[in-house]
């Protein structure tokens, strides 16, 4: 899961901010992502920051966070803030 902390264009006009945090439920996971010297963690920002580039129309600064937030998959709160909702137990 990804949610994105903070985001704007920077004074200048001429950069966009994004700050964003990858969530991961074990710290075996949290060590794939990041890959051996960050090198996979490299590529997942190189690939969000060029596909956001697109959207906003101009250079992107983005910083990626790796956090692990245990059983986030369980937690009513965190998928609250993704937008998803118990629907079935209306």
């Amino acid at each position: 899961m990804v949610t994105i902390d903070e985001m704007g264009e920077r004074k200048g006009g001429n950069l966009y901010d994004v700050v964003a945090t990858l969530h991961v439920e074990r710290d075996s996971q949290k060590g794939i992502i990041i890959g051996p010297q960050g090198s996979k963690l490299k590529a997942i920002g190189t690939l969000a920051r060029k596909s956001i580039e697109n959207i906003v129309g101009m250079q992107v600064f983005l910083q990626i966070h790796v956090k692990v937030s245990k059983e986030w998959q369980k937690d009513p709160k965190m998928l609250a803030r993704l937008g998803f909702t118990d629907s079935l137990s209306d």
